[in-house]
């Protein structure tokens, strides 16, 4: 929602690219910072607290009246948002082993369709309204949403008497010693890199006269791939039952199916427009499986670091997130433009099958042990 909503505040173009970014370093520093408190401190005073924080920063960004303020609520905003990392892992401690990877499924497909939803329906609001209203709203629903789980959520405080300056220390000693952490977040920067690419040059295609979509045919066809969330669950099921490496390897691998249906679009302008849906919805489905499944392979590795390794997990995946993002956005957007699109099919393929090639690492070993 904050791109959008920023560009009618009437910010500099300057301050209006900082918003983004200080939302994202909030973000990032929630993740290292307050997330792994969900392994020290009760969770549900702690997922209210942080989404209280998130109401009063929008509170403070819809009645702002110059960039200073404005730009300190959007850290403020981003650091608040964590409240859903701390969620997930709290999510887990409640549910059976047996069914945890369904638990994480359902969990991460409502972020997901939160996430998607917000940009068209923030887009809706500012048009017909203002931006203010935007901001304004959203505290209201984040007010109404602390209400839930203090009155739905049962209490939890972990069984840890670790300070806050050792639970710290002990992020880069997990870090070091987790190379799963470290193999799942690079993973979905590979896949982000494919869906980064695709979401960058797509748009370009359907306004080209090859399909000729309005900016509001564009935002219909972004929805669309909405779609793809119903894999959460899917994954999730696919984890309980043993499944998580070859799960892994098929939502890696929809990454390149993804690129490749395309290829074969017919001459039929609606029927290759169709077949282009279908793309997007087959690469979300393969970002939200893989995300579900790399949660509920590090949630498996310790309840009482469960908080820590989510937000390390997510604060290493941003950092490969963007790399792999802002690599497949630059490559994407100059081969589209240099060579085409069937030349950018073909380079959006390259980021899942190196993620592939990684996976072969992970997974070769294991073979040859059941085998020997």
């Amino acid at each position: 929602m904050m791109p959008w909503c920023v560009a009618r505040s009437g910010l500099s173009a300057k301050a209006a690219g900082l918003t983004v970014t200080l939302t994202q370093v909030g973000y990032t520093l929630g993740l290292l910072f307050v997330v792994p408190l969900g392994d020290l401190l009760e969770n549900r005073r702690l997922i209210v607290k942080a989404l209280l924080v998130t109401a009063t920063a929008l509170v403070v960004a819809a009645l702002s009246s110059g960039a200073v303020v404005f730009l300190a609520a959007a850290l403020a905003i981003g650091l608040g948002s964590v409240a859903a990392q701390v969620i997930v892992p709290f999510a887990t401690h409640l549910s059976q082993e047996a069914t945890r990877g369904q638990t994480v499924g359902k969990v991460v497909s409502g972020l997901l369709l939160g996430i998607m939803l917000a940009r068209p329906v923030a887009s809706l609001v500012a048009a017909h309204a203002s931006w203010h209203v935007v901001f304004g709203g959203a505290a209201v629903l984040m007010v109404l949403l602390a209400l839930v789980p203090r009155r739905a959520l049962p209490v939890r405080q972990p069984v840890s008497n670790m300070r806050y300056p050792a639970l710290m220390a002990s992020l880069w000693h997990l870090l070091l010693g987790t190379p799963v952490l470290r193999r799942r977040a690079a993973y979905h920067a590979g896949r982000f890199g494919a869906f980064s690419l695709f979401w960058t040059v797509t748009p370009l295609v359907l306004a080209s006269p090859a399909f000729g979509l309005s900016q509001t045919g564009i935002a219909i066809f972004a929805l669309v791939g909405m779609a793809g969330a119903i894999a959460s669950p899917i994954a999730g099921r696919l984890a309980d039952a043993g499944h998580t490496l070859p799960a892994t390897a098929a939502a890696l691998a929809l990454g390149i199916v993804a690129f490749a249906l395309p290829m074969f679009a017919p001459e039929s302008k609606h029927l290759a427009l169709g077949l282009l849906v279908l793309a997007s919805i087959v690469l979300d489905m393969g970002v939200a499986a893989n995300l579900v499944l790399s949660q509920r392979a590090i949630f498996s590795l310790g309840a009482e670091v469960r908080g820590r390794l989510n937000g390390l997990y997510f604060a290493l995946y941003f950092a490969l997130f963007f790399a792999g993002g802002a690599a497949g956005s630059a490559i994407g957007a100059w081969v589209y433009a240099s060579h085409g699109w069937p030349a950018t099919l073909l380079t959006g393929m390259v980021f899942p099958g190196l993620a592939l090639l990684l996976w072969l690492a992970e997974f070769l070993p294991l073979a040859a042990r059941r085998t020997a």
